[in-house]
């Protein structure tokens, strides 16, 4: 059967059936990522609950590290689940994604803590992770081309970028339970085990997702293909020998999926991160604060998803790549100014100078080797941005001020980072958490809505686009496949390679590079591979 054919068929769908595939397609995206995200949404007390080290910047990176194997394992996912997808069907295999991901989330809330079994502990947290990244594998290339195949042409973009918009709801979501919780428990409470209820609770979201995917039917491509005869042998091999496929597959993973996701997790990840770390900012207004700006930029999903409808799915993803290139560092840098102005105001009046000999820091050590790189560590700790010279002799300066390091107690690492805030907060920083008034929350709010709509920009048309780009009888395992190395490695190692890069140099927003770079890339493979022009299927001049 013509690809022509089975495309007519795919648009078959009522009004009321379409509806129901993009709610239960899109809430079972929103639930899965919700499990995905709440590992990240709660990092700093995994860290000190699974990784506890002594040292912050430790536990920090070891956290990110976990985040990031989640995501390690998600190309694999898409391997195994893209098999059965594009071999036994749409429907089923997201089914099983959905429930995978839902038992090892709530698997998380019940483990106990290091201090009570061990080692144990994050052994077990890593293997769960393993198991959410293998299901967030298989997910979304079955609910994208899934809602893409019961999709008219010409409105496409528009269905899809609900699934696009999921994602971003399943950090919203992350966020409204935690802000939840903490709510109607007091702090005590929160530290001690009400963490754990947001995991537990993936339980619920899973028995309600299962409930309307099995509502749904298969998709009218892949009962097509089935009854004409169609369907794949091996999808996994003939991803990469259908003809012209490894090129579609370079564009999708360099092109696109890389350049996508590290603008997104930039925009909510990253951006919680610095407003909680760098910043000092109360946790509960950062997470408010980050929220609104998510919930208020899946706005931009679904209306750049419906543009790419009538420009073609190239010019928004371009465009969203060249401003996030122009905006990136103007953005964050706003942020911190309205975030945190006296310790911006501080960092400027009285900078921080590090100049000795051997001045070697390596963040992933509980303890440096060297009294400069100890003194190094306690300014990462104390999350002080420093500039640093080589010497014969080892000297710290605050603005004009030469500090008695000789009074320095370079045995005990706890009186190190008191005395060293004392010294600081008498030339102006100060180190308690700040809550922003009404005014600086809007502005923070303002810059994080703009970046969202750079997301949603180059987020909104993908599935179709991706869905597009690939003949449906390998579509499942050709779109997954690159997506999710794209998306997994690229993006999900975004947090763990940025946070290194700033406890490395000592910039907070040193980590933003690492955005930059792979966008600069995007931007030029989608230039040099992308298609303009109205949207096309597969099989009309496909890349």
């Amino acid at each position: 059967m013509a690809e022509a054919v089975w495309q007519r068929q795919a648009a078959a769908p009522s009004t009321s059936d379409i509806r129901l595939v993009i709610a239960a397609s899109s809430m079972g995206t929103v639930f899965e990522w919700y499990d995905f995200f709440i590992y990240g949404t709660l990092a700093a007390i995994i860290g000190k609950t699974f990784f506890p080290s002594g040292n912050v910047t430790l536990e920090t990176l070891l956290v990110w590290a976990g985040f990031a194997v989640g995501f390690g394992f998600r190309p694999l996912g898409a391997i195994l689940f893209g098999f059965l997808g594009d071999r036994l069907g749409r429907k089923y295999t997201f089914l099983i994604t959905v429930t995978l991901m839902g038992i090892a989330t709530a698997g998380v809330g019940l483990i106990p803590s290091t201090a009570q079994i061990g080692m144990a502990a994050p052994a077990i947290v890593l293997l769960l992770r393993v198991l959410q990244g293998l299901a967030l594998g298989g997910e979304y290339g079955g609910a994208a081309i899934y809602v893409s195949e019961h999709s008219p042409p010409r409105r496409r973009g528009f269905y899809t970028s609900f699934i696009q918009a999921s994602v971003v709801g399943g950090f919203v979501l992350s966020l409204l339970v935690v802000l939840c919780c903490k709510a109607v428990m007091g702090p005590a409470t929160w530290e001690a085990w009400g963490w754990r209820v947001p995991f537990v609770l993936s339980l619920g979201l899973l028995a309600v997702s299962l409930w309307m995917r099995l509502k749904l039917s298969e998709s009218p491509v892949f009962k097509a293909m089935r009854e004409e005869g169609e369907l794949s042998g091996n999808p996994f091999k003939e991803s990469f020998t259908y003809p012209g496929n490894r090129k579609r597959i370079v564009i999708a993973l360099f092109g696109i999926a890389a350049g996508l996701t590290v603008i997104w997790y930039t925009a909510m990840f990253s951006a919680l991160s610095f407003l909680k770390g760098a910043m000092r900012m109360e946790d509960t207004s950062a997470e408010i604060i980050v929220g609104v700006s998510a919930a208020l930029g899946m706005v931009f999903f679904v209306i750049f998803g419906s543009l790419s409808d009538q420009v073609g799915r190239k010019q928004p993803i371009v465009l969203g790549y060249v401003l996030t290139l122009l905006l990136l560092f103007p953005s964050f840098w706003l942020i911190g100014n309205y975030a945190n102005p006296g310790l911006a105001n501080a960092a400027e009046q009285a900078p921080v100078f590090v100049a000795g000999p051997d001045c070697r820091y390596n963040p992933f050590r509980t303890e440096q080797a060297t009294p400069c790189g100890k003194l190094l560590g306690d300014l990462a700790g104390a999350g002080v941005s420093y500039r640093l010279d080589a010497a014969p002799k080892l000297e710290i300066q605050v603005g004009e001020r030469v500090l008695p390091l000789a009074a320095y107690p370079w045995e005990d690492k706890a009186a190190r980072g008191k005395m060293l805030q004392h010294w600081l907060g008498q030339s102006g920083y100060d180190f308690a958490k700040v809550r922003p008034g009404i005014g600086e929350a809007v502005m923070i709010g303002s810059v994080l809505v703009v970046l969202m709509a750079l997301s949603g920009a180059t987020y909104g048309p993908v599935a179709a686009l991706l869905s597009e780009m690939f003949p449906p009888r390998i579509r499942y395992s050709s779109m997954s496949i690159p997506y999710h190395i794209g998306t997994g490695y690229f993006g999900g190692f975004l947090p763990l390679i940025s946070s290194y890069m700033v406890a490395s140099s000592g910039n907070p927003y040193q980590g933003l590079w690492y955005t930059w770079g792979v966008v600069a890339v995007a931007l030029v493979v989608s230039l040099w591979g992308l298609r303009g022009g109205p949207p096309r299927d597969y099989g009309e001049d496909a890349p």
